[in-house]
């Protein structure tokens, strides 16, 4: 029996850091499934018309909302920026770095809502193993 899949997911503008002076609003969408249980994806929404879409561990971005952590493709902190705090996501690909500032309350707040939906420590039970191995051999 398949299990219905739950996603959480919240839209957020992000801040693109173009330099100490100078960002450019980007929204975005991060979304956490129970079809993907270790895995949050975040969803930039650009001009060109393409979404652009990061996957990576929940756990290194719960991490990252306490201290700085990860290394090579994706580097998360917290930090303030003047009154606000607020969560630093450097990323990097062949095609060039980014640095982005997101709300850190909104996101603390989302990661609890994906918490409440799949609990640290039980991602394994939330996987259906059975109906993913009936797919691969159909």
């Amino acid at each position: 029996m398949e299990r219905p899949s739950s996603v959480v997911e919240h839209e957020l503008e992000l801040n693109l850091v173009l330099s100490p002076e100078h960002s450019v609003p980007v929204p975005a969408r991060l979304s956490y499934g129970s079809h993907d249980p270790y895995a949050v994806h975040i969803t930039f929404h650009l001009d060109t018309g393409s979404p652009v879409t990061w996957v990576f561990a929940r756990e290194l971005l719960v991490e990252g909302t306490f201290r700085p952590c990860g290394q090579g493709d994706v580097r998360i902190w917290p930090t303030r920026s003047g009154r606000r705090s607020v969560l630093c996501l450097a990323l990097s690909s062949p095609a060039g770095d980014a640095l982005l500032e997101a709300p850190l309350p909104a996101v603390a707040a989302w990661l609890e809502r994906a918490h409440r939906l799949v609990p640290p420590g039980s991602e394994l039970a939330a996987l259906d193993m059975d109906g993913s191995l009936a797919d691969l051999l159909a």
